[in-house]
């Protein structure tokens, strides 16, 4: 049997926010995971996955190569990794192939269960509840791909608005990596980022002062 589980992830004021779903039937009845579901016999994988974020969120994707992250205005979502311990699914041998999923602030404005959970809701992505099967596994490691490619993959702009002030993205990434940054490192930091540019607006700050924004424009491939 093979499986799609969907890390879907978004900051949420001072924390971040995993969405998890409440299993309405057996096994790990009432319990916490993540959503997803089972892959159909002529369905590709990557399919499965769009489908069971479109079941959870509203958030209709287009389906992602196998071999390249999806990116929308809104969203980021690239395959993570497999797991297949045997044992991790009482029912049977099972393989599930999980994504990462990051979300936009204020993209979903309300998520609903599917017709198998009782119930879905934002949790803190540090703080879990129990969670069925091996799904705190299967955070953790998505947890540590965030953190691991912040640069690389620019990942943390996904966490701010498509227009930012370098404010906002520090925000984002002290979200991440649940430490305060220098000010001034950061931003030397950002500076050295060819797909940071400049907007050519001007928003303003927590106290109302004007600041510049930015736009990040990834490399496509």
């Amino acid at each position: 049997m093979v499986t799609v589980d969907l890390v879907v992830l978004t900051p949420m004021d001072d924390r971040l926010g995993v969405l998890l779903i409440r299993r309405g039937h057996e096994p790990f009845r009432d319990r916490w995971a993540l959503p997803g579901g089972f892959v159909d016999i002529d369905e590709p994988v990557e399919a499965a996955a769009c489908r069971e974020l479109a079941e959870e969120t509203g958030l209709h994707l287009p389906q992602p190569s196998p071999r390249s992250a999806l990116r929308t205005s809104r969203v980021w979502m690239d395959q993570l990794r497999s797991f297949g311990l045997p044992g991790r699914d009482p029912r049977g041998r099972t393989i599930t192939v999980a994504y990462l999923v990051l979300i936009r602030p204020g993209c979903v404005q309300t998520v609903r269960a599917g017709d198998d959970a009782a119930d879905a809701k934002w949790h803190n992505a540090h703080r879990l509840p129990k969670l069925a099967f091996d799904h705190r596994d299967v955070v953790r490691c998505a947890l540590a791909r965030l953190r691991d490619n912040l640069d690389h993959e620019g990942l943390a702009f996904w966490f701010v608005p498509t227009v930012f002030s370098l404010d906002e993205l520090q925000a984002a990434y002290e979200l991440i990596l649940r430490q305060p940054l220098d000010r001034q490192a950061f931003q030397r930091r950002v500076s050295k980022m060819s797909s940071v540019t400049p907007a050519g607006e001007r928003g303003k700050d927590s106290r109302g002062r004007p600041v510049r924004l930015y736009r990040h424009r990834p490399a496509r491939g």
